[in-house]
């Protein structure tokens, strides 16, 4: 992929679950994904980082490519 690409994928990250009781990583990851709050939406860039964060909460979260 060329570093210009205009066209950008991009994925909807939804959080449905519930920090509470989660390790302390788990709640970083949700900080840094921008969800801090249950039923809040972002939208993000589709990078292999976003996608490593949003694995190891894919519990707490609900994705799609838009």
């Amino acid at each position: 992929m060329a570093k210009n690409e205009t066209t950008t994928q991009m994925i909807r990250v939804t959080q449905v679950g519930s920090p509470i009781g989660r390790t302390q990583d788990q709640r970083a990851t949700l900080i840094g994904l921008g969800l801090n709050k249950m039923h809040r939406t972002r939208e993000l860039k589709d990078t292999p980082e976003v996608r490593g964060m949003i694995a190891s909460v894919a519990h707490l979260v609900r994705w799609e490519v838009i």
